[in-house]
């Protein structure tokens, strides 16, 4: 009965039972912890089960062992996971894969995976299609997945579905799609949805829109089903071109098999698509049906709202983009994220909303403490700039109290603003900031002199010049071509 709670992904309701269970004085076995421990990501309720284990004695059990190291992976516990890794006396391919694969998704520790790996070769036990699958599709580098594909040659384990899938998913994250194209056609004996997936993504990844369609069309002729993933994916293929007819087929099937109101993820791409493809009305009509409810369960999530307010910004609707943003925290039950600050102050930036803008970004650091990243002040030092508050954008951007500014986007952006508006003053600083990272580029030079020109300073519009010919920094000739017919 947990177990298949669990697998309905009722896990309050399994938890309920296990109290049960204990309440009429039931013991539970391995199995009984297994199940509770693969659906738990609870730090202080992983904790609770994990002392159960030891006190019904079945710390020594491999398999819960496995299970819990699973269980503190979801709740992201690093010392815990090495405690009950280290404790385990035999160690088995599953926990192997377990430590594996938690080093592998971890942003720096890749190298750790590696060594883990290698330490399990060191005690006879022998990778399996999983061990591999999980390091090709954490792999760092096009090096990382060369040297895993080359252990998958020589074990065999290249022949199994999952690691073909995860070197083809590898291969496109990398850009060499042609190779992952050419493995798929000529290598592979067996494909499975996943690996229709696997090439269809790479091809939407890597701008090849048109070639993914086509690879859709011929799953669909092989008389494969397409899931949620794969229908979310050919979506994205349509806003790219953009293509609303294929878009509109897909939509169709969508509703067709009743998946609409099962996944979250295809309203949300839908409102996308159609944003994408110029028809707004479209998008605000999926986002209002997605208000819906259906066998108890709301279908908007944090990514409806940012894609409808991003849709918004696409199409100039400053205004509704912000009554859309304060819908979504007015409704309770979802807070915004970094993308949402992202939509909406992109909003405010097309539209002039100054004041929209500078109370969001406000609320964002005070109200909802998110550190703003490079793309939230762009847009804040565009809305400031634009309104001519040169200085006001100058202050938010030396400002190292919330964001360390390393990227230079922010301050091209202030750069631009200063030669609109015509301010030589700021943009003699900006550039001298700009040329510490880009004393080579010589678009600084030409637009510090053309700000000095039009302030009517030509003296120093020609010392930039002559400082250009100094360090031998020279600007490309413009060129362009007629086509006569």
């Amino acid at each position: 009965m947990i177990a298949g709670l669990v697998s309905l992904e009722r896990n309050e309701d399994a938890l309920v039972m296990f109290k049960h269970m204990q309440d009429i004085s039931l013991m539970p076995t391995g199995l009984t912890f297994v199940s509770l421990m693969g659906s738990c990501s609870d730090a202080k309720i992983a904790a609770q089960i994990h002392s159960l284990v030891v006190k019904h004695g079945l710390q020594d059990c491999t398999s819960v062992s496995n299970a819990a190291i699973t269980m503190y992976s979801h709740c992201n516990d690093f010392k815990a996971i090495l405690l009950v890794f280290d404790r385990i006396k035999e160690r088995d391919v599953v926990s192997w894969n377990s430590i594996i694969a938690y080093y592998a998704q971890q942003d720096n520790m890749f190298g750790e995976a590696i060594l883990a790996y290698l330490a399990m070769q060191r005690e006879q036990v022998f990778p399996d299609q999983f061990t591999l699958g999980s390091l090709l599709s954490n792999s760092h580098s096009v090096i990382d997945v060369e040297m895993i594909l080359s252990i998958a040659i020589k074990s065999g384990l290249i022949l199994k579905i999952e690691v073909s899938n995860s070197l083809i998913s590898s291969l496109s994250m990398f850009g060499e799609i042609e190779r992952a194209y050419r493995f798929f056609r000529d290598n592979m004996l067996s494909k499975n949805l996943v690996t229709w997936n696997a090439i269809i993504s790479g091809c939407q990844s890597n701008g090849l829109p048109v070639q993914g369609l086509n690879l859709f069309s011929e799953l669909m002729g092989i008389g494969l089903t397409p899931n949620a993933s794969t229908l979310s994916i050919v979506l994205s293929l349509c806003a790219t071109i953009p293509s609303l007819p294929h878009g509109k087929q897909i939509h169709g099937y969508i509703l067709k098999f009743g998946l609409f109101f099962e996944y979250s993820s295809l309203g949300n791409t839908l409102i996308a698509l159609y944003s994408k493809c110029g028809v707004l009305h479209w998008s605000v009509r999926v986002f209002q049906i997605m208000t819906v409810r259906q066998r108890q369960q709301v279908l908007r999530d944090v990514v409806t709202w940012n894609s409808m307010i991003s849709a918004y910004a696409q199409h100039g609707k400053g205004r509704e983009a912000v009554r859309c943003f304060e819908m979504m925290t007015d409704s309770g039950g979802i807070e915004p994220d970094k993308a949402t600050f992202t939509g909406v102050l992109s909003a405010c930036s097309h539209a002039g909303l100054v004041k929209d803008g500078i109370q969001m970004f406000n609320s964002m650091v005070n109200t909802y403490d998110i550190k703003p990243g490079v793309e939230h002040f762009s847009c804040i030092v565009d809305i400031l700039s634009r309104a001519g508050y040169l200085d006001e954008a100058e202050k938010m951007v030396k400002e190292k109290k919330v964001v360390e500014i390393e990227e230079s986007t922010v301050w091209w952006g202030l750069f631009s603003s200063c030669a609109a508006h015509g301010n030589a003053r700021l943009g003699r600083i900006v550039a001298g900031i700009l040329l510490e990272t880009e004393k080579d580029n010589p678009a600084v030079y030409v637009m510090l002199s053309n700000i000095y020109a039009d302030a009517g300073k030509w003296e120093e519009s020609a010392s930039v010049r002559e400082l250009m010919q100094r360090y031998r920094v020279v600007k490309q000739p413009g060129s362009s071509w007629i086509r006569s017919s």
